[in-house]
């Protein structure tokens, strides 16, 4: 209907007419724009993990048709959507676990964009868009993992190909990347239990657990250094505060062959003495691993760190990926290391124990948390305090090492 024809036919006589015709034509191109494609609207953002394995969740009242890919310096999750209207609380965007901020608006007019930014390299294991069970709408849902720098430059090697996005590698760098683990000498990574606020436990004689835990692993990183066989590094040089999963992300992101976490805890019974390797299980070989297992994990609650029950799927995922060969691995290293340490040291009965210990929970790096000693105990103490005591110690250590790493080697592990 035109206006001309409108006045012929005497439907909108005289302003008024003209005026309300108007503002029905206005209304039926709204009507007509909404339902040739309406804005979507995201809400609810959601996180949940830690810096080891991140979920993030992102409802919208449409499906939306995402497009993702990724950036570098820094490492970067970049998600571009249909024009969005965000309706997400900024108290859900602060920075936790993998993901050290979170940034989102408009890219550009019918575009929007959602950006993550990771304390470090990751690789991307899942992007999805699931319709809702229970309620109107859709989901997106992505899951990220601390990786290697190689894993992320792969990930974005594979995408100049298959995108040809503007964040390329050259072609000789992929070619140098894809021999880079062939070539790759065995690393391991030492972790001084501890550290910052956490003080650990506390002698008789006033000898703080993680300024032994720092001194001994600076000793030993120094006595494997002197093979030249390896890369060698520490999830802390001096007294810094780091959270569990932080230490478990450190290990993943060198790919790490190995890793021993060090302590030297107290224990009820002053008498008990000795050194021991823990390897992780879900069920503790005896209480007093247990015990030990429960003091270390509440580590980050000691330093202040609010630990959250939001994350049991996460868990469970994690547990999972407990994969039975890394476990072997982990035991292999375990008998190796004791073998060596009893010829220099002194070992409690029954000197290799397990238990759920979250800092041994890498999927695919072997694992060991090795007890120096007990502080409750003055002898233990006292050597935990003597250089020449931790020199010995430290050259067992490596030597098992070496033993762990040729077998691991040689087998192509």
């Amino acid at each position: 209907m035109n206006l001309a024809y409108a006045k012929r036919i005497g439907v909108f006589p005289g302003r008024a007419g003209v005026f309300l015709f108007a503002l029905l034509c206005a209304m039926i191109g709204l009507s007509l724009q909404a339902s040739a494609g309406a804005m979507l609207e995201a809400h609810d953002y959601k996180m949940a993990g830690d810096a080891t394995r991140m979920r993030i969740v992102l409802n919208f009242d449409q499906e939306p048709e995402p497009k993702w890919f990724l950036l570098r310096g820094p490492h970067r999750l970049v998600i571009d959507l249909p024009e969005t209207k965000f309706s997400i609380d900024a108290k859900d965007l602060k920075a936790r676990g993998l993901v050290k901020s979170v940034r989102y608006g408009q890219l550009g007019e019918g575009e929007s964009r959602l950006i993550l930014t990771s304390k470090g390299p990751f690789t991307v294991e899942k992007l999805d868009v699931l319709e809702n069970e229970n309620s109107p709408g859709y989901r997106l849902v992505a899951d990220i993992v601390a990786g290697s720098e190689r894993q992320f430059e792969e990930a974005l090697s594979v995408q100049s190909q298959t995108t040809g996005s503007t964040e390329t590698t050259p072609k000789a760098d992929r070619i140098s990347q894809a021999v880079a683990r062939a070539n790759k000498r065995f690393t391991i990574v030492i972790d001084p239990g501890h550290g910052g606020i956490d003080g650990g436990a506390e002698g008789l004689n006033g000898t703080v657990e993680k300024s032994i835990t720092l001194a001994f692993a600076l000793e030993l990183r120094a006595k494997l250094g002197e093979s030249g066989n390896y890369d060698v590094y520490m999830t802390r040089e001096k007294d810094d505060f780091l959270r569990l999963d932080e230490r478990v992300r450190i290990a993943r992101q060198h790919e790490a062959d190995l890793f021993i976490s060090i302590h030297a805890d107290t224990i009820r019974l002053k008498g008990i003495r000795g050194a021991t390797v823990y390897t992780v299980s879900d069920r503790a070989s005896d209480a007093e691993a247990q015990a030990l297992a429960d003091r270390e994990n509440l580590s980050d609650q000691l330093a202040g760190i609010k630990i959250e029950d939001e994350n049991q799927e996460v868990a469970d995922i994690l547990i999972e990926l407990i994969k039975r060969e890394t476990h072997g691995f982990s035991m292999n290293f375990a008998r190796s290391l004791l073998s060596e340490l009893s010829d220099t040291i002194g070992l409690i009965n029954n000197p290799h124990r397990y238990a759920g210990f979250r800092v041994l929970r890498a999927p695919d790096v072997p694992s060991v948390l090795l007890e120096l000693g007990y502080l409750s105990n003055p002898e233990d103490e006292e050597q935990l305090r003597d250089a020449n005591w931790r020199g010995k110690a430290a050259q067992s250590i490596a030597d098992a090492v070496a033993s762990f790493a040729a077998a691991k080697m040689a087998t192509g592990g």
